[in-house]
């Protein structure tokens, strides 16, 4: 940390009328800075997508260098495989099932009342990709369920406000589209974003300058195409606004003018990057780097990829330009495991990806840089929740924990800096209705109630999840599914509302159901 400054105080008597004057300097404490925070979320970046977790294929040296004077996790878990619940989650530093948040936050679709053309293209993308409607009996009262992150909850930018802290929130919301949840109505003073799953990087297609390309077998195809209108229009605060340039760097540009504009004063700024999310979208010229690859689908990913480096890369200059370097923390952290079924990544050699429980949807990348505290290079392989992320920064900002609640997760750094030698956690739980699974040691439990499957794996030696023991290890798969069993019916409340569509993932060859 840096050393605290010495304020002069005088003391002792002056001899008037042009006499000397003796004065005795006491030293007297100043309190330290408070620490500048920035959380940064990549989202669906699979665990296998940066050059620092194994891609040949990407140069991600600005996020890479974050464990430059931090510490890089290889076992991080988010608590959902999908972007929404996962990010209720890591906000609250709560489970987000403890409050009801198990689905995503949208309304309904009925087909019967849309246009006939509608209908046709509704219903020829759901066979296409496997998008199954859940039956909802009342869809108009299903409608009318506010969905969002209930007012109750506290966001680390509530919990920091009272702290002094100017925040900001910068990026992909999804944490509810109607009045009630708004960023500003969720403790963020600043706030550039769009408010649903996704939005097009570019509003127009540009050919000169961007490379497009649709996805005809992706689940969000036709929803990400759509014009920015409704919950994928950008804006600033309450007001909708045109922003006509690539989004990735639009987001990083208002990143970076808010920690220069917030330089004499703590900040806490959530960007949230949609970035590599579909639409597959990207400048020419960063795709025109990619020079190891020819297949287009890959070679856009990987450049929106690069283009998330360098816009990480752009923040992390604006700190250091202001001379914050030394007391900012900053993670970075993905929502949740890459989208397999765009066919631009697998999360290998995990396996599975977004929309599953399998590790390839759960685990992610998962950085902490932090000068003041870490003076090299550290790896971490213990497995740690992004619910340590807000106890983490409660303990480093001195900020107490809202004592009406029961917090997740813990504070890291003295896991990682070696203080503390046990496992940060011993178990992690999952729960999107009828897929669950439940990690305890290093066993973990897989449960699809609608495939009916049940499988067993120790992580120990089968992180890829290849062999299932629920044959030979009856004891220890009773064990885990009444440990799971006792956390839904104690710890976790009803979804305060149900899932709209199942959809179909394969994984491996085979097809596993999944709500959302």
């Amino acid at each position: 940390m840096k050393s605290r400054k010495l304020v002069p105080v005088v003391s002792g008597f002056l001899l008037l009328s042009g006499f000397a004057a003796f004065i005795r300097v006491t030293p007297v404490p100043q309190p330290a800075p408070k620490p500048n925070i920035i959380l940064i979320m990549a989202d669906d970046l699979g665990y296998s997508d940066l050059a620092s977790y194994g891609s040949s294929h990407v140069k991600t040296p600005n996020i890479d260098a974050l464990s430059q004077r931090g510490v890089r996790f290889t076992q991080a878990y988010v608590t959902a495989p999908i972007c929404s619940p996962s990010r209720a989650g890591l906000i609250t530093g709560r489970y987000q099932q403890r409050f009801g948040y198990e689905f995503l936050p949208h309304n309904a679709v009925d087909p019967r009342q849309l246009p006939e053309e509608g209908r046709r293209l509704l219903e020829e993308h759901g066979k296409r990709v496997g998008n199954i409607p859940e039956p909802i009996a009342d869809l108009t009262a299903f409608n009318r369920i506010p969905k969002g992150l209930p007012a109750e909850e506290v966001s680390l930018a509530e919990l920091l406000k009272p702290a002094g802290y100017k925040t900001a929130f910068i990026g992909k919301w999804h944490l509810g589209a109607q009045d009630g949840f708004f960023p500003d109505q969720h403790g963020f003073d600043y706030s550039y974003y769009f408010q649903g799953g996704g939005s097009r990087y570019v509003d127009t297609q540009h050919e000169a300058d961007y490379v497009n390309k649709r996805l005809p077998w992706c689940l969000t195809d036709l929803v990400m195409w759509r014009k920015r209108e409704g919950e994928s229009a950008l804006r600033e605060g309450r007001t909708m606004v045109d922003d006509t340039g690539y989004l990735t760097f639009s987001l990083a540009d208002k990143a970076t003018r808010f920690i220069a504009d917030n330089r004499q004063n703590p900040f806490f700024l959530l960007l949230s990057l949609n970035a590599p999310h579909d639409p597959f979208q990207a400048p020419k010229r960063y795709v025109d780097r990619i020079q190891n690859e020819q297949d287009t689908v890959e070679r856009i990913y990987y450049a929106m990829i690069e283009a998330l480096d360098d816009a990480v890369g752009q923040v992390v200059k604006q700190v250091n330009s202001a001379g914050l370097g030394q007391n900012t923390l900053i993670v970075f952290i993905s929502d949740n495991g890459g989208a397999a079924y765009t066919r631009a990544t697998d999360n290998a050699p995990l396996r599975g990806g977004k929309m599953s429980h399998f590790e390839g949807g759960i685990a992610v990348p998962f950085f902490i840089n932090y000068p003041a505290a870490f003076s090299g290079v550290k790896t971490y392989d213990q497995p740690v929740s992004s619910l340590d992320i807000f106890a983490t920064i409660a303990a480093v900002t001195q900020t107490k924990l809202p004592a009406d609640r029961r917090y997740d997760g813990v504070n890291l750094l003295p896991f990682v800096l070696g203080r503390n030698t046990a496992r940060p956690h011993d178990t992690f739980f999952w729960r999107s209705g009828y897929s669950k699974a439940f990690r305890k040691g290093d066993w973990k439990l897989y449960l699809n109630e609608r495939n009916k499957k049940v499988l067993l794996f120790n992580l120990a030696n089968d992180r890829s999840e290849q062999t299932d023991l629920s044959g030979t290890n009856p004891a220890k798969l009773l064990e885990l599914r009444q440990e799971l069993e006792r956390w839904e019916k104690q710890e976790m409340r009803a979804p305060r509302w149900q899932n709209s569509n199942n959809c179909t993932i394969q994984v491996r060859g085979e097809d596993y159901y999944f709500p959302i």
